[in-house]
């Protein structure tokens, strides 16, 4: 892979663009001497995503389902080291020219054929937004409410369904959020570079009181696995361990294709690959680490396994390490959710219309989205939405990575004519701005996964669904990619024969 990163906006890129509609200045091509993010900023990027409460609670689902804390731990590490080897590969073409995701996605689903993908990939962000700030919204209303008990005892008697004082703290997480996605990028990499540290000091330190005050980890690191030979569910790891790990690998499978958004400001190629391989898979297992063995010390401490770190928090007395915390879960919280949940769709939302909507345009929509889908609704139930909805839905976007790899790594060599990609009548338009190929390839591959993702959203009966399918769809992320990415490839070939 080529190192070297153009000084100037990129080699062929026309200073009269401005004038199409496919241009603005959010999706142009970012010139080198405006790339600051070196190998810290990319660990720092993904240690900060990392370190999260869903993360902290990832292992829980794992254990509940019968696996022991290092079954489980694996099954996170190995999955986050396979899906950030597709994240690499699409970050490249970020860092060598410059451009966004739904730009990269012209090359291969045409000029207007992008937004599909893009939109795909911003509408499971907006739900994932709204889950996070409402996350971050509610630590500080229960650690509030321990300095003022009159918060906690509003009324749920209204169409929202929550008090006014928790909807009055979503709402003032939700705009300093908005005010970071205003601030701009340069505002969302010092963010980064704060909590990174921050949060893996305070993980520790969380460690740390967990094994001194209940004189060691607890009975969950000593539990057996569920698998093993004269346990409940002898024999049957594999069943659950492929799934499981699928459901790993669909975590963070939206980032996988919208990493060149931060790619984009990479110095060199080798930063961006050294900074993500350092940064993702070790601190995904780090921090669902402490997640199982803080929740087992709560165990002896408290006489009940506690999952949700802020419950823990809140136990605490002491007012200063209150405040501390409430901060710490804060920023955690926002580093997270700008980061992941909120550039991206910022971009994809600004690709709509590039001469209206502008980077913090398409943030703010991403923000008015997140709202009005009720987001402590969806939270109701998370086993339902988080792990079944959000994470079947991007397991589904695994055919996206595969038609983007196929044709910037085998197809076109990871040559790409940037200047064409932000023209309307380029070889990128195909067929009235769609690549008919792109979407063949795209359905053609969700189509064996679509009956196991209804039964996996409840929309169907998994007795209406013939029983391949349903465990075919344990292998969705793989199963769509591989389909994807041989089909388009084929229909690319057959097209350029019959030409």
């Amino acid at each position: 892979m080529s190192d070297a990163v153009s000084p100037s906006l990129a080699p062929d890129v026309d200073v009269d663009l401005a004038q199409s509609r496919l241009y603005n200045v959010d999706l142009a091509p970012v010139p080198g001497d405006k790339r600051k993010w070196r190998v810290g900023s990319f660990a720092a990027l993904w240690i900060s995503m990392s370190a999260c409460i869903p993360t902290y609670m990832l292992a829980s689902s794992l254990i509940g389902g019968g696996m022991n804390w290092s079954q489980a731990i694996t099954t996170i590490f190995l999955g986050n080291v396979i899906v950030v080897i597709p994240m690499i590969l699409n970050a490249h073409a970020g860092t060598r020219y410059g451009i966004p995701f739904p730009v990269f996605c012209r090359a291969s689903f045409g000029t207007r054929g992008a937004n599909i993908p893009a939109l795909m990939r911003a509408f499971v962000a907006c739900g994932w937004f709204g889950i996070q700030t409402w996350i971050g919204g509610n630590a500080i209303y229960k650690i509030m409410s321990i300095f003022a008990p009159s918060l906690g005892h509003g009324s749920t008697s209204n169409f929202l369904g929550i008090t006014l004082a928790q909807f009055v703290c979503f709402l003032f997480f939700w705009a300093i959020n908005m005010l970071v996605v205003y601030k701009g990028i340069d505002c969302i990499r010092w963010l980064l570079n704060i909590k990174a540290p921050l949060l893996i000091a305070l993980g520790l330190l969380l460690l740390w009181w967990a094994y001194k005050n209940a004189g060691g980890f607890g009975p969950i690191l000593a539990q057996p696995s569920a698998f093993d030979v004269d346990q409940p569910k002898a024999g049957q790891f594999f069943h659950f361990f492929v799934p499981a790990l699928t459901g790993m690998i669909g975590f963070w499978a939206t980032l996988s294709l919208n990493i060149p958004d931060f790619s984009r400001y990479a110095v060199s190629q080798r930063d961006q690959i050294v900074g993500q391989a350092l940064g993702l898979p070790l601190t995904m297992a780090l921090y669902a680490f402490i997640g199982v063995a803080v929740t087992s010390a709560t165990t002896i401490i408290y006489g009940a396994p506690i999952w949700d770190p802020v419950d823990v928090l809140t136990r605490f007395s002491n007012p200063v390490v209150l405040i501390i915390a409430m901060l710490a879960l804060c920023i955690a919280t926002l580093a997270t959710n700008i980061a992941a949940n909120v550039v991206s769709p910022a971009n994809d939302f600004s690709h709509l219309a590039p001469h209206k909507i502008s980077f913090r345009m398409g943030g703010l929509i991403t923000g008015i989205v997140g709202v009005l889908m009720m987001p402590w609704k969806l939270v109701a139930d998370p086993s339902g939405y988080i792990f079944k909805w959000l994470v079947g839905y991007s397991a589904l976007l695994g055919p996206i990575g595969g038609i983007m790899i196929a044709d910037y790594y085998v197809w076109r060599r990871r040559q790409l004519h940037v200047s064409a990609l932000y023209r309307e009548d380029s070889e990128y338009r195909y067929t009235n701005g769609f690549s008919l190929i792109a979407i063949i390839a795209l359905f053609v591959a969700i189509l064996p996964n679509f009956p196991g993702f209804l039964v996996a959203v409840n929309a169907v009966s998994a007795a209406a669904v013939p029983p391949f399918f349903v465990r075919l769809y344990d292998y969705a992320w793989f199963v769509g990619f591989a389909i994807a990415f041989v089909v388009y490839l084929a229909l690319r070939t057959l097209n350029k024969r019959s030409t």
